[in-house]
């Protein structure tokens, strides 16, 4: 059974499973209904950050328009436009036996697409989440539910997965950003 974390909570993903290489991430929300007559478009962007605590390479910002990384440590699985249907908005895939030394932490955020443009916000969402899945025996192995404390942001962290005495862990971080994707950019040290 899958362990369900609170915000602020870390575990340990590697050491506690002996073995573990394969991990896909599956996140996932529900939109409310309002009158603003836009489809909601949230996206996964993972920051691949490295000792300098900043996004090193502009290859290490993976996002609809970058997919894959070049060392296929990490791949986002495709943008979901709408969210609709049950299950798994978005995926993304990695691969802990092909990350690159240099890479100390991956942070995984959600935004939401012209936000400000279609007057939307993470107040507007719910019952978002995160799970992670250990891919070669598709057994979950922990869940985080992000709750309904947001508003008016219009970006989220929601969660990291870093490396600590050459062990991977999960931080369940849930911390919003207003200023969407540009505002996270910068946050990582990547020039928009």
């Amino acid at each position: 059974m899958a362990i369900q974390l609170k915000k602020g909570q870390k575990i340990d993903l590697t050491k506690g499973n002996p073995g573990l290489k394969h991990i896909r991430l599956g996140l996932g929300w529900d939109t409310n209904m309002f009158d603003g007559g836009d489809d909601f478009d949230l996206d996964v962007s993972l920051f691949m950050v490295g000792k300098s605590g900043k996004v090193e390479q502009d290859e290490d910002f993976i996002f609809y328009n970058n997919l894959k990384h070049p060392s296929e440590a990490v791949e986002h699985l495709g943008d979901n436009r709408t969210g609709d249907g049950d299950g798994d908005d978005e995926e993304i895939l990695v691969d802990f036996s092909k990350m690159p030394d240099r890479i100390e932490k991956i942070a995984v955020t959600v935004t939401i697409y012209e936000a400000k443009e279609r007057r939307q916000n993470f107040g507007q969402v719910n019952n978002s989440y995160v799970r992670l899945v250990n891919s070669d025996n598709e057994e979950e192995l922990l869940r985080y539910d992000l709750g309904e404390e947001f508003s008016i942001e219009t970006a989220i962290v929601v969660c990291e997965i870093y490396r600590h005495n050459g062990e991977w862990k999960f931080s369940a971080v849930g911390s919003g950003f207003e200023g969407g994707l540009e505002a996270l950019c910068r946050s990582y040290g990547l020039n928009v």
